[in-house]
């Protein structure tokens, strides 16, 4: 059995964010998306804490004045039950003592509204790249992504991803080996509110087959019939 902490390893960049103000939710979760994070939103203390304990995440943006309870309050039962993902709290009072106030409860970081976006990107990367401790590259066979500058190449050839795309192969090589099934790949790459009777996935995958398998000798995406895919390097015989 993994603990949270390690189960990070296996999964895409899935981030939780806890925000009440639609508009700032819609704002935040979209922005974060068009750089390829996966973003799943809770509008109120008990829904994101629910939200955490249930599922892996990479990291959490947390509002400080929630429904329900708190932000301030949803760290410390975060950090009670033992959930050490890094937490990004936003806050409209910019006062030393509740700087303070945050941080001690469990929280990493801490952004006053109102922001620039630029700004809380940077602060979720530096976070990320502080809590990681997975190599900056993934590889499989002759296939090798760099998850910093978001290259990849198969041989000496670079190939061009779109962000989803580049989601959905960062996926599959975290859990190189194990079978997917498209329930889960929908909510670790698009979130577990997208619509899982889709065809979103299998759309997605032929084209990511087309451009890191094409052309190639080995083939590295599989189906398995019934029950999902999965990135290894030889097909079954």
């Amino acid at each position: 059995m993994f603990t949270v902490s390690e189960c990070i390893i296996f999964i895409s960049m899935r981030l939780l964010l806890v925000e009440d103000e639609k508009n700032v939710a819609s704002f935040i979760k979209r922005g974060l998306e068009e750089e390829s994070y996966t973003v799943d939103v809770a509008k109120d203390g008990p829904a994101g804490f629910s939200m955490a304990i249930s599922n892996v995440y990479t990291l959490a943006i947390i509002d400080i004045m929630l429904p329900g309870f708190n932000g301030i309050e949803l760290c410390k039962r975060l950090r009670e039950k033992g959930i050490k993902l890094p937490i990004l709290l936003l806050t409209a009072i910019d006062s030393v003592e509740s700087k303070v106030e945050g941080l001690e409860s469990g929280a990493d970081d801490y952004l006053t509204k109102p922001f620039a976006f630029s700004e809380l990107l940077a602060r979720v990367k530096a976070l990320l790249r502080r809590s990681s401790d997975t190599a900056g590259e993934l590889f499989i066979d002759d296939l090798r992504v760099d998850l910093m500058a978001r290259r990849v190449f198969r041989g000496n050839r670079e190939i061009t991803l779109t962000p989803k795309e580049f989601s959905l192969l960062e996926y599959f090589l975290r859990n190189k080996g194990n079978v997917l099934s498209r329930t889960e790949i929908i909510e670790n790459v698009w979130g577990y509110n997208f619509d899982p009777t889709t065809n979103i996935v299998d759309v997605h995958i032929k084209f990511l087959r087309e451009k890191v398998d094409t052309g190639f000798h080995k083939k590295l995406i599989h189906t398995v019939r019934g029950a999902g895919y999965v990135l290894k390097e030889e097909d079954d015989k």
